[in-house]
């Protein structure tokens, strides 16, 4: 048994899961057993470590004994240089796994990027995490791909070799959003020249404000007619652009009218929103072939379930000419559990 600290560190706030793992090597995996969770506000701390010494205090009340975990592994908002530090995207925080180890005690600390943590949680769901939208073929000696859309769109993918499985973190959002309709032309050039860029990448257009700038692009061209509530919450949102704080965000308020039919705008929003995707998730399964399956985590499309459901994402997942039928293989999964970051730090503790 090994005694494991994990945690999903972001601007908003800080999960902190003390966990004891025990290898089962008939199986070649890592059994998992939560003894104490809890999540803090991240801009009430100054710092990581004094987050961790008050939830190790809270534990050691909890289970009436100091617990003094072996390993930790930090899932991070931010960009990792060398493995080791990261400045946080959110919070002035400046994070240095070496100096955490010496003021935490603990002997081996391991900062990863957020979606790096989601890859190795994906290891650590159960059927019950899942919500299957094709079956396809299963191959277990091939990759295993995640794409994820949340406040930016993440894609990795994982291979195994022998017992061991390595995750490999990529900057495939960063390609180019490649239209596949004359609306989406529009919406290109729209983008284009709206922030006077010479290029758009696709997490420009699938992702938290990938949603709002496709209600943009419509609203603006007048494809239906915009309710006061939700242009209101829109345009006090784009006053806020480039202030230090934004207290608004339109993309979730926009998501639940679409899902409740209750605006046109926002349903057309989704329509184009969820066809992208399924595009971009096609293209990640044609670069990898991953049988071993493809899982749509982020935390968009569990809230948007029935929309990812209707048929539209996969049809354009599957909209690749001859290559249709490898696609119809690939098994695909949509992540419910939103935990799924903060085990995936546990795993990757559990194999430092």
């Amino acid at each position: 048994m090994k005694l494991l600290l994990a945690g999903d560190i972001g601007g908003t706030k800080t999960i902190l899961q003390l966990v004891e793992a025990k290898r089962e090597e008939s199986k070649g995996a890592v059994e998992l057993r939560s003894l104490h969770e809890n999540f803090y506000s991240s801009h009430d701390f100054p710092d990581l470590v004094p987050i961790v010494q008050k939830f190790l205090e809270e534990a050691n009340q909890k289970l009436g004994q100091q617990p003094k975990p072996e390993k930790a592994c930090f899932a991070i908002a931010g960009p990792i240089v060398n493995n080791t530090t990261v400045k946080l995207t959110n919070l002035p925080w400046m994070l240095d796994a070496k100096l955490l180890e010496n003021e935490l005690g603990v002997s081996k600390i391991s900062l990863i990027n957020d979606f790096e943590a989601v890859g190795y949680g994906i290891l650590g769901l159960t059927a019950d995490d899942l919500e299957t939208l094709q079956a396809g073929e299963t191959k277990t000696d091939t990759p295993i791909a995640v794409i994820g859309a949340g406040t930016g769109l993440g894609e990795c993918f994982l291979l195994r070799g022998g017992d061991t499985i390595r995750m490999y973190a990529t900057e495939g959002s960063h390609g180019d959003f490649a239209p596949r309709s004359e609306l989406e032309f529009h919406l290109l050039k729209y983008l284009l020249a709206k922030h006077s860029i010479d290029r758009v990448s696709v997490e420009r257009v699938v992702s938290g404000q990938g949603i709002v700038s496709i209600y943009q692009f419509l609203r603006d061209r007048q494809s239906a007619t915009e309710s006061p509530e939700i242009g209101e919450v829109v345009r006090n949102w784009e006053k806020e652009i480039g202030s230090s704080k934004i207290t608004q965000d339109p993309g979730p308020l926009i998501g639940k009218a679409a899902l409740n039919k209750s605006d046109r705008l926002c349903e057309q929003t989704l329509e184009i929103f969820v066809e992208a995707y399924g595009a971009e998730a096609g293209n990640l399964a044609l670069k990898l072939l991953p049988y071993s399956g493809l899982y749509i985590a982020g935390g968009i499309a569990a809230k948007i379930l029935p929309l990812m459901k209707s048929g539209s994402f996969m049809e354009a997942f599957h909209r690749k000419g001859r290559m249709r039928g490898l696609l119809e293989k690939v098994p695909v999964h949509i992540v419910l559990n939103s935990n799924v970051g903060l085990i995936g730090a546990a795993i990757r503790a559990s194999n430092l």
